[in-house]
């Protein structure tokens, strides 16, 4: 078993894979300990497939996954979590955002006696205040409807011991937020602080339809606080109803009389409002259970390198 293992997921990030390389090496190697670099293409359009292999074939260190098709980043970092066989699991972006200088001491706490230790963004360079911000909301969110204490401005750039990898890499569900899953499991954890970069080159992967789809799926796999969503606008609607019924019966006790459609109008379309919002409640998690049901495979790996099986 190696010491470290680096779980880098990567798409279509041809421009920097060699800078990463340049930068991540002599970081490890002054360790003076075992390790190795564990690529992810999560099925890349670009020339990153061949800048791997080349990679690979230099330096046995490395070692490179690539999928048959784009899976998303989360599937990528379990895939690396499954084939990894170091004793301490750190999962970093390959744009160097995160600085590969922050490991030894992630690395440090970790010999410390912690178990997860997360890299916390104290200053986040080239991101816009509405990033920023949706971030921050989305998070308090999150943490008001699961109720767990997911750390602030932290990403996917951390460290877990090989026991909480085989942990989450044993629970039993395809949707997973690795997020809230490592809040999830507990075990003893900490916080290494740094200065996010801008990247080195290239554009972000992640789109608007993406985070919008990992935001949609975190909370349907951390919490079930959408399905008392019906219960609260049951009870909300109920409220309205009588108190529109209590104020027209008042209004006929004072001889102004209303129309039919007057009680009819909202009652009616209030009770469609609801249904409508209940159905599709409904459909969000059968969806989720027909994912679940289906049990098909997380990802599918065509081809790796460095492997030793």
């Amino acid at each position: 078993m190696v010491k470290y293992s680096i779980i880098v997921p990567v798409y279509n990030e041809q421009d920097t894979i060699k800078i990463f390389y340049d930068a991540i090496t002599p970081v490890m190697k002054n360790l003076n300990e075992p390790y190795e670099v564990i690529f992810v293409n999560d099925g890349s359009m670009d020339n990153t497939l061949n800048i791997l292999k080349e990679l690979a074939l230099s330096d046995k260190n490395v070692k490179y996954l690539s999928f048959s098709r784009n899976f998303g980043q989360q599937a990528a970092i379990f895939c690396g979590y499954e084939h990894s066989s170091g004793e301490a699991v750190i999962t970093i972006d390959v744009d160097l955002q995160d600085p590969v200088e922050v490991i030894p001491e992630m690395i440090k706490k970790w010999k410390e006696g912690y178990e997860v230790v997360h890299g916390k963004r104290k200053k986040r360079k080239g991101e816009t205040f509405f990033k920023k911000f949706t971030s921050k909301l989305y998070l308090k969110f999150i943490q008001g409807i699961s109720g767990l204490k997911i750390p602030q401005n932290v990403g996917e750039f951390k460290l877990l011991d090989r026991k909480v990898v085989n942990t989450l890499i044993n629970m039993p569900e395809h949707g997973r937020y690795l997020r809230g899953l490592t809040s999830w499991v507990g075990f003893k954890q900490t916080e290494v602080e740094f200065v996010r970069n801008e990247r080195v080159a290239g554009t972000t992967k992640y789109s608007l339809k993406k985070l919008v789809k990992l935001a949609t799926g975190s909370v349907v796999t951390l919490s079930t606080w959408p399905l008392t969503i019906s219960a609260k606008l049951g009870l909300l609607g109920g409220f309205l109803s009588l108190a529109c019924f209590i104020t027209f019966i008042v209004l006929s006790c004072c001889k102004i009389f209303l129309p039919l459609a007057a009680w009819l109008f909202p009652t009616i379309t209030m009770l469609f409002s609801i249904s409508f919002v209940l159905n599709g409640l409904t459909n969000v998690y059968l969806r989720k259970t027909y994912e679940e049901v289906q049990n098909r495979p997380r990802s599918i790996v065509s081809e790796s390198g460095n492997f030793d099986d």
